[in-house]
């Protein structure tokens, strides 16, 4: 798949670049328009001392670069839409838990890789 384009938040020239994050919207020529979170690994820092963890709790997954420089930021997207997209697809879909990743399903792929593992190693 090819990038039509990366669209940008309006205030893009008034964030901090080395320490950030941002949603961007980036257009596939499958017709289809992705939105992605991208985070600098100082702004894990940041949000880590501002509420007092050691962690950054569960979420979807963020695509991570040194600096949301636009050159930067394309290269990273660039390897995400490798593969027909799958990884913009995957952290995409990651953001809506309760659409494609519905626990139950998840559980029962769980137990279908347990089954297969048990087949070729034997239990544990």
């Amino acid at each position: 798949m090819k990038i039509i384009n990366i669209e940008y938040p309006l205030y893009y020239d008034s964030l901090d670049k080395e320490n950030g994050n941002m949603d961007i919207f980036v257009k596939l020529d499958n017709g289809m328009t992705y939105t992605m979170v991208v985070t600098t690994p100082s702004n894990y820092y940041w949000y880590m001392d501002k509420e007092g963890l050691d962690y950054i709790p569960a979420s979807p997954p963020d695509i991570i670069v040194r600096s949301l420089n636009k050159e930067i930021v394309e290269k990273a997207i660039q390897t995400y839409v490798q593969d027909n997209a799958y990884w913009l697809k995957l952290y995409f879909l990651a953001g809506e838990s309760n659409c494609v990743f519905d626990q139950k399903q998840m559980d029962g792929m769980i137990q279908e890789m347990k089954k297969l593992k048990e087949e070729i190693f034997g239990s544990e």
